[in-house]
């Protein structure tokens, strides 16, 4: 077998060595160029190693207060015996009739970003492939993926990071668009409407970079507000094509539903259930009339394009929520983030960390993603056990587990309640020989009826509205919930 050798061109990373002179040339020069460019560049991201510590030297002598000139960068280096790494005192001369001026410095930083991302690129490509084919033991191709994509998302994000202050015009500017959208919507709804009309009226809907968590105890039917909520967001969903190709969001949205304890078949089953008013159990089992399968059938072909989209694995990390958020919100669009449920969520902290320390993370983590991709982020959380010691179960903020942290994070915090559930358990017996007891149990009737098919959402905290308690209908039988009070222009039905 013959064996031919070919000959290979060394791979030169990219870069520019001529930006570089350039941009610290202009630094050295005028001290204030650098107030221009720090956001933009990082020591690392120069290519010649000189280049690179003259940069970090320089900047911390001007974050310092202190001149970075020829002389003084001269004397630091020279102190430090590393005059010869910089290419001696004749460089930083050179360095100065190198140097640009005028707004071309910016664009030079730009090049020199955009050169250090593409060399990172070629480093993150080869560690894909080392990692590929010399995996780490616990390592499988998910594993691998999903490191791939945190690399590969903070290359994008630094791509992408250069935003800084905003002028109060431009803010001014949002805050009327936002204004814009309440009066268009009657002057109530600013934000992502839910269709739960008193609660959008208490909320304003929900805004964008918001966190809001929902909790309550079992049973309450926080999943099914969430799924409820969801499913109307998705459903409303309309939008406008821009010139660019891309799509501009009018009504509803893209939601993404990150289910950890019910598996994506089971949510759907929910949502169908909810839909056609067929019992979830009921489809389960298969207890069906041919009419039922056929309002089944209809359902689901008026559904299957719904942008709601799953994911249901369990044990999911931070990270990888993360990363799956902003993947699904570059490739396809996202206006809402719902997550079922808080306390499911993973860290990479080992497993003696404290876990209000865990959650710490993972409600900031959640309130720096509401605020990056500028979607609300509604969180389902557990509540302690400390609310069935008492004799009004009503939620309040410290049934939160490990409140501390999900209430100084979030901008809203609301509370799933139905009296029905706990008053259901507690019908006072029959005894002959008490003759109050008839009226024990008429008075317990009275109150039974009064909240029967009715559920509370309590908002406890609304950083910028106010607190209060909104009162919607609830369907035990199919766990929807809808709006209670109706008026004659509306359906009868209020879950329509």
């Amino acid at each position: 077998m013959n064996q031919q050798t070919t000959s290979h061109t060394p791979v030169v990373s990219p870069h520019n060595l001529a930006a570089e002179a350039a941009v610290l040339g202009a630094i050295l020069f005028d001290n204030n160029v650098y107030q221009y460019i720090a956001d933009i560049l990082r020591p690392v991201d120069f290519y010649a190693p000189a280049h690179n510590l003259l940069y970090e030297v320089a900047s911390n002598m001007i974050q310092t207060g202190r001149v970075a000139d020829g002389v003084t960068l001269r004397e630091h280096f020279e102190q430090k015996e590393k005059l010869t790494e910089i290419g001696g005192g004749k460089y930083l001369v050179d360095l100065l009739d190198a140097a640009a001026f005028g707004p071309e410095v910016k664009d030079y930083a730009r090049i020199i970003r955009d050169l250090a991302i593409r060399r990172e690129l070629i480093r993150v490509g080869g560690g894909i492939q080392a990692a590929s084919l010399t995996p780490e033991d616990d390592d499988t191709g998910s594993t691998l993926i999903n490191k791939a994509e945190r690399a590969l998302f903070e290359l994008a994000e630094r791509g992408s990071s250069e935003r800084g202050f905003s002028s109060f015009a431009e803010a001014l500017a949002e805050s009327l668009v936002t204004a814009e959208a309440a009066f268009k919507r009657g002057g109530k709804i600013a934000g992502i409407p839910s269709a739960l009309r008193d609660l959008d009226e208490q909320l304003g809907g929900f805004h964008r970079s918001d966190l809001l968590i929902l909790a309550g105890r079992p049973s309450m039917g926080k999943t099914s507000l969430a799924t409820n909520i969801a499913y109307n967001v998705a459903n409303a969903y309309k939008y406008e094509s821009q010139e660019d190709g891309s799509r501009k969001t009018v009504d509803g949205g893209i939601v993404a539903f990150f289910s950890l304890e019910m598996s994506s078949e089971q949510l759907a089953t929910r949502i169908l259930a909810e839909r056609t008013g067929i019992s979830s159990h009921d489809i389960r089992q298969g207890k069906l009339s041919k009419a039922d399968f056929e309002r089944l059938s209809e359902a689901t072909a008026e559904m299957q394009n719904l942008p709601l989209y799953i994911d249901d694995t369990g044990g999911i990390s931070i990270g990888e929520l993360t990363a799956r958020a902003r993947r699904l919100r570059r490739s396809t669009g996202l206006d809402l983030i719902v997550i079922d449920y808080l306390q499911l969520i993973t860290t990479a902290s080992n497993s003696n960390a404290n876990r209000v320390q865990e959650v710490t993370q993972i409600t900031t983590a959640l309130k720096a993603l509401a605020k990056d991709l500028n979607v609300p982020v509604m969180a389902l959380s557990q509540l302690s056990r400390a609310v069935e010691q008492r004799d009004d179960k009503r939620p309040q903020l410290s049934d939160l587990r490990e409140s501390g942290s999900i209430e100084q994070d979030a901008d809203i915090v609301m509370f799933v309640f139905r009296e029905e559930y706990y008053l259901s358990r507690t019908e006072p017996p029959a005894d002959p020989n008490d003759p109050s007891s008839n009226d024990k149990w008429k008075a317990w009737r009275a109150r039974m009826d009064q909240v029967f098919g009715t559920a509370e959402v309590i908002v406890s905290k609304q950083r910028h509205g106010p607190i209060g308690t909104v009162k919607l209908a609830f369907d035990a039988r199919v766990t929807r919930f809808g709006n209670l009070e109706y008026d004659d222009s509306r359906s009868e039905n209020p879950f329509e």
